[in-house]
């Protein structure tokens, strides 16, 4: 059965339920999580010609990455181990968010992916996209979708 979930989260409301989902399944399964936060590359167009304004702005950008993915694991992390779960935890910065948690979720060795959905429908996901159904379609691991 599955021991290692992988639970991406961003700090929305959808996030607290992959949470406790995730974690309520850890229990039941005596799986262990890891909890896994994608923070947001620079844009390219925020870049600057002058090099010192260049580098404060890359400086303050990964500085605000750093405290929000460590907040929110470090949530997470507090939620698992009251339940009694082990919790691994990881962030990292990249472009392609989907990317990401794929690539991550098999370097971590997990063997799910337990994510949640807005449920927008297709208008919504026509808009703003899905991530989740992007997973869905590429991971070559099993993924559990919370709603």
């Amino acid at each position: 059965m599955y021991k290692h979930l992988f639970v991406p989260v961003d700090g929305s409301e959808l996030s607290h339920r992959a949470m406790d989902g995730s974690i309520e399944l850890a229990v039941q399964l005596g799986a262990r999580v890891t909890g896994f936060v994608v923070e947001p590359d620079l844009p390219v167009s925020a870049t600057s010609h002058d090099a010192q304004a260049f580098a404060s702005h890359i400086q303050e950008h990964e500085s605000k990455n750093k405290a929000h993915s460590k907040a929110l694991l470090d949530q997470f992390e507090q939620r698992a181990v009251a339940a009694g779960v082990v919790f691994s935890r990881l962030a990292v910065t990249a472009y392609s968010v989907d990317h990401a948690i794929l690539e991550e979720a098999e370097k971590a060795g997990c063997d799910m992916i337990v994510m949640v959905t807005h449920g927008r429908g297709p208008i919504g996901e026509f808009v703003f996209g899905s991530h989740t159904k992007k997973i869905i379609a590429h991971s070559q691991l099993p993924v559990l979708v919370l709603h």
